[in-house]
């Protein structure tokens, strides 16, 4: 600095000062006039010493000054990690006066040095900064100027050599929410004393405060006791009397898995206190003094994907691994001898939870494409859809009122408006029953009176899972008035009574993924399971009966209106030019017997209409369907391509007659055969697809499935009524309940003609900004232009023939479909693949998809299919026979090459084994699934097999097949689906082992019963390793061996070359031990070996393979370690004996991944199919998605 500036005697002075316990001045102002003797005289200066940093005595330096108000003033300031000003500018006219002040100064303390937030206490400082920069002399060869404000990170505002800048950031101090889990076990008596005092000296560094830390201690030795929570206490001094009040719990085993799960679902909750969902940092810190009894890995697991920040501290009696694995990171398990040593690493511990930086997220769904933005919902301007999801089975009969009184109180509190809060309510036991949707009502008084109307609905069994579906699907829907689309939070409050009958996993991930924030109430015979509803465990109440609601009451509406929600959608703006865009316009006539009087006014607003639009094949197409007890097309949307054409057809429109009015099967009808392909739909191309329902009266059947059915398929929906018609029904056809509109009769249409085509251009506008996802197109960036390439679509296709007694005499018409649909299909090995299997007590494959490539072998070993015959019926068997056996890389699937996989069902009957749970892993797997059965069939066993509801078809008999195929061919024809393969696969390529880049890590069992098998496993690995290409920018290996617990052999960035590996692999020794945690294996793999600070490569892409040699069958649960594996975008390969074949195929990413050997000294004999699949396996090393950057700075 001196260097740098202009020092003479006149311009420029210098002078030092060091300090420490006292001031001690080097040179005054005067001592030295060029800048040569300041120079000479710094270099010459010596470090003082002393302690500690007495940043007030210094300021004696005031006694040489001329204190007087018109002269010089002082104020002094004292800082650690805030400051605090001790007297002001203004405060002092006189030198003793501030002499006298100054040595009453004491020792501020504190850790963290926060030097800018001390610089925010003077109001002025920038002008400040100012006043300084305009006094010196700034050019590039005098003064420099420079700006950095620091608080635990700096920030340089600009340097020495930019220009001048007058930009000043604040600094906020940082806010922690700190829990100490204690251990209170017999074992921990005698060190006790030490751990309380250690936490005493942690709080005396912390800045306690509601609004900057919070602390909470829990004691636990069986059972965990929380002593105060987060927010018991906002000041020190009262957590301090209470730490020194703490005593000793006693008890044994030592739960420290029950402990860790008790302060991720009680402690680190909004209502404990925590401010997790705020973003601020939430750390854990664990004193144990012994190896847990119960598991830690799950509880450990759980809380670090909850964000929370673990720090392990042991003695010599804790499991230093447990503690390692229970750490966020295992640098973050710190060990000492006994407890009464723990001063020694304190400030290793301190330094650590100071410098922590926790990027929190929260449970909540984020939705891709949108920004999340948190706050705090004002429930007097924020607007909400809330819905109440009612338990009215048999079981809540008395407690019913109760439930009513709660939701009209919670009601009362809401703002209710149209486009304020919206409320809907729907009861349920066995089914569903809406009471009313979101858009029914729009005042706080209608819903009053209708909430204190409400009948118990009454039922058996409590179906939960199928409740929580049906709002998804129904209820959370912009035509039930839902405005997710609008950011508007959505918020559902279930009351349970009971424990449900079916599953509710499925239905609560589903509404989680679609951003739905779920608050549960359950009763003493519930409340477990509402806590797992719940979208977070603070979110679930509890009482002991209904009639205690009002005891809950206030807790839980404080948890509903200050929850952290919000999303707001960015969608790209498309400009439409309406004279130039496509449509594809179906019109759906009434012409039951109750329009004969209003048919030719029906027929002239068709006319009019299509008298605005520019019809042409490659513009816009109409088509008209005229319907009653039956539908009836008219013409297709390729029947005609001039517009006089389509309206001398419509004037000629004869009306159809008939009863009664079955809408619901008219609007599957055009479903299904009207917007598809072979009938003109452009859907495909991003077309918009628009029906316009003219309808005169309520429909006899349900019309609730197909409206959803057209919905999922895009299709936007317009419904004209008259007088006769049920208004809400046409709402609930409608894409939108704003589409749906009314007239007195239908001479009346003329009035709402032109607010019909201003919504349909206006539906298109925004449909275009929406189904650009449709198809799955690869979209190349270049400099100046994108080009977009489409690609012939590839299937594979595999049939799964009911072969059993009961379909002899069908089972010439079911060979004779399969025929025919065969030969709509585009076989060959790199477009559609073929498979049949037939099936009864047992399945045999006839053909796999790489069997055949040529349709004529397909259809001549079709025409010669003999019937199997047998009994029972084993569909469920079936279908994972498929599923493990056929849809595999090895029998021709083209899965994990994104190429969709479609099973086509024929079923005579109703299996005898259950069809669930198969069902749902090729639904997992990404397989279509289409069920075709006879009046012999189970229909909801069908339904439920499929991939949707609407995929299950049904004839009276398997000769009646030919009614069904072109429905079923419209479906396989137009649908596209998004295989995601269980690994994250998106960019697709076959790995070269000679020049990719892998991370491969060997898991190996190396307990007690391995012990005769462990050398040939060791050989194995060996060749393994001699076939990799290893080296640092190349290829890495890890072993680890595992039996009752985990032992890394070394890390996959331990070694660089491929002979220190070899090395180390040839002198392995058996570990031993039992029993085989597997599962425990595999998490910590994931959560220790596949991680940067391992040598894991993942973050660059890099591909991450495990090998698993596995010698019996697990003594804990993999699934749930097998799928955070695979979510995390791991490869895992699996090799068993005997006794482990089948768990290792259920570990393998894919059952061609797996392979068996009678013992481990048959490995040699699948070694090179191993390493083959090993090679060759398609993996995505570099994710390509479309990154956006919107205004706000949100990645999308």
């Amino acid at each position: 600095m001196a260097n740098e500036l202009d020092i003479d005697g006149d311009n420029v002075r210098v002078a030092v000062v060091q300090y420490s316990d006292d001031a001690a001045e080097y040179f005054h102002l005067k001592a030295h006039k060029t800048k040569r003797a300041v120079i000479y005289a710094v270099r010459s200066l010596r470090h003082k010493g002393g302690r500690p940093r007495n940043t007030g005595a210094a300021l004696q330096v005031v006694e040489k000054l001329t204190v007087q108000e018109t002269r010089d003033r002082v104020s002094v300031v004292q800082y650690s990690k805030e400051p605090e000003a001790h007297f002001y500018l203004n405060t002092y006219t006189t030198k003793q006066d501030i002499v006298d002040a100054v040595r009453h100064l004491r020792h501020k303390g504190g850790i963290t040095l926060n030097t800018g937030a001390a610089l925010q206490i003077f109001p002025d400082i920038q002008d400040f900064m100012q006043r300084v920069v305009e006094k010196l002399n700034v050019d590039g060869n005098k003064d420099h100027v420079s700006v950095v404000q620091y608080s635990d990170t700096a920030e340089v505002h600009f340097n020495l050599v930019s220009e001048p800048s007058h930009s000043l950031v604040e600094s906020q101090a940082p806010r922690r929410d700190v829990v100490f889990l204690l251990d209170g076990s017999d074992g921990t008596r005698s060190g006790f004393p030490a751990m309380r005092d250690f936490v005493q000296r942690v709080v005396e560094t912390l800045s306690v405060d509601e609004n900057k830390d919070r602390v909470a201690v829990v004691q636990y030795s069986r059972d965990p006791a929380a002593q105060f929570y987060l927010n018991t206490y906002t000041t020190k001094g009262e957590i301090l009397n209470t730490v020194r009040g703490l005593r000793h719990k006693d008890g044994r085993p030592l739960n420290t898995g029950a402990a860790l799960q008790y302060v991720r679902d009680n402690v680190f909750t909004a209502s404990s206190g925590s401010r997790r969902l705020e973003g601020v940092p939430q750390l854990l810190i664990l004193l144990s003094g012994g190896r847990s009894v119960d598991n830690v890995d799950t509880p450990a697991s759980a809380l670090k994907e909850l964000g929370v920040l673990v720090f392990g501290i042991g003695t010599r009696s804790s499991d230093s691994r447990e503690l390692q694995r229970i750490s966020h990171d295992p640098s973050y398990a710190l060990s000492v001898s006994d407890f009464t040593d723990l001063p020694s690493i304190q400030q290793q511990l301190l330094s650590s939870v100071e410098a922590v930086v926790i990027d929190v997220t929260p449970e909540s769904p984020t939705v891709l494409g949108m920004c999340y933005h948190f706050f705090s919902v004002d429930h007097d301007t924020a607007r909400k859809d809330v819905v109440f999801l009612l338990d009215g089975s048999d079981g809540t009969r008395n407690g019913f009122p109760a439930m009513r009184d709660f939701v009209q109180r919670v009601v009362e509190k809401l703002n209710v408006g149209g486009d304020k809060d919206r409320v809907s309510v729907v009861q349920y036991g066995r089914d569903q029953e809406v009471n009313f949707y979101l858009n029914t009502y729009t005042t706080k008084g209608d819903i009053l009176n209708i909430v204190r109307g409400l009948r118990h609905r009454g039922g058996r069994p409590l179906n939960t899972g199928a409740a929580l579906q049906y709002v998804r699907d129904n209820v959370f829907t912009a035509s039930s008035g839902s405005r997710s689309q609008e950011g508007v939070p959505q918020m559902l409050i279930l009351l349970s009574g009971g424990r449900s009958n079916d599953n509710v996993d499925i239905p609560v991930s589903a509404l989680k993924e679609s951003g739905v924030l779920i608050f549960a109430i359950g009763n003493r015979n519930s409340s477990k399971e509402v806590q797992r509803i719940a979208s977070d465990p603070s979110y679930s109440q509890s009482v002991s009966e209904f009639s205690d609601l009002p005891s809950v009451q206030d807790k839980f509406f404080s948890s509903l209106i200050t929850v952290h929600v919000g999303a707001t959608p960015i969608s790209p703006t498309v400009i439409v030019d309406l004279s130039i865009a496509r449509k594809d316009v179906v019109f759906l006539l009434d012409g039951s017997d109750g329009t004969r009087n209003g048919f030719p006014e029906m027929r002239d607003f068709v006319q009019r209409v299509v008298e605005k639009l520019t019809v042409g094949e490659n513009r816009d197409r109409v088509s008209v369907v005229q319907y009653s007890r039956e539908p009836e097309a008219n013409f297709y949307l390729n029947t005609y391509t001039r517009k006089q054409e389509v309206v001398d057809t419509v004037r000629g429109l004869k009306h159809k007659g008939g009863r009664p009015l079955n809408t619901g099967a008219a609007l599957q009808y055009v479903r299904d055969y009207v917007f598809t392909a072979s009938s003109g739909s452009r859907r495909l191309e991003s077309v918009p697809q628009i029906l316009i329902l003219l309808n005169g009266g309520r429909s006899f059947d349900n019309v609730d499935k197909p409206a959803s059915a057209l919905k999922e398929l895009g299709v936007l929906v317009f419904g004209i009524g008259t007088r006769s018609s049920d208004s809400r029904e046409l709402q609930k056809i409608s894409y939108d309940p704003s589409y749906a509109l009314s007239v007195s009769e239908f001479t009346d249409i003329p009035n709402i003609q032109q607010q019909l085509l201003s919504a349909m251009n206006t539906a298109i506008i925004q449909d275009t900004t929406m189904t650009s996802t449709l198809i799955p197109t690869i979209v190349v960036s270049e400099p100046s232009h994108s080009l977009v390439e489409s690609q012939a679509p590839r299937r594979d296709v595999v049939f799964l023939l009911d072969g059993s007694d009961g379909t002899r005499s069908g089972f010439p018409a079911m060979r004779d479909f399969v025929q025919r649909v065969v030969e709509t299909l585009s076989v060959d090995e790199n477009k559609d693949r073929v498979a049949v299997v037939q099936y009864s007590r047992d399945p045999a494959a006839q053909f796999y998809l790489n069997t055949y490539t040529t349709k004529g072998e397909i259809l001549n070993t079709v025409r010669g299919l003999r019937h199997k015959g047998g009994r029972p019926l084993n569909t469920g068997a079936a279908l994972q026979y498929v599923r493990d056996n056929v849809f595999t890389a090895s029998s021709g699937s083209r899965r994990l090459e994104g190429v969709p996989q479609l099973l086509i069902l024929l079923s005579g009957g109703r299996s005898v084994d259950n069809v669930d749970t198969p069902a749902s892993a090729l639904k997992e797997l990404g397989v279509l699934v289409f069920g075709i059965g006879t009046r012999s069939s189970d229909s909801r066993e069908l339904q439920r097999i499929s991939h949707d509801p609407s995929y299950a078809l049904s004839v009276s008999d398997f000769t009646d097949l030919p009614s069904i195929q072109q429905q079923l061919l419209s479906s396989v024809e137009a649908v596209v689906i998004d295989v995601t393969p269980e690994s994250p696969t998106v960019l697709v390529f076959s790995v070269d082992h000679d020049t990719a880049r892998k991370d491969v890590v060997f898991l190996l069992d190396g307990s007690d019963g391995t012990r005769n098998g462990f050398p040939a496993m060791r050989d194995f690995v060996q060749r393994v390793v001699e076939k990799l290409n290893v080296g640092g920018d190349k290829d890495r290996v890890s072993v680890v061996q595992y039996g009752r617990d985990q032992e890394v052999n070394f890390y996959l960035n331990t070694y660089t070359t491929k002979g220190d590996i070899l090395n180390i692999v040839r002198g392995l020794r058996h570990r031993g031990g039992r029993p085989l945690n597997t599962g425990a294996a595999l998490q910590y793999v994931r959560d220790n070996v596949f991680t940067a600070s391992s040598g894991s490569r993942s973050q660059e892409g890099v591909p991450q393979m495990l090998i698993l040699l596995s010698g019996g069958r697990s003594n804990d649960n993999v699934d749930i370690p097998v799928s955070a594996l695979k979510e995390s975008g791991v490869l895992i390969f699996a090799i068993g004996n005997r006794n482990s074949s089948k768990e290792v195929q259920r570990i393998a990413s894919d059952p061609s991944y797996s392979q068996s050997v009678s013992e481990f000294s048959d490995l040699p004999s699948v070694q090179d199919k191993f390493f083959s699949s090993f090679i060759t396996v398609h993996v995505g090393a570099t994710p390509i998605s479309p990154t956006v950057i919107g205004k706000t700075g949100c990645i999308i």
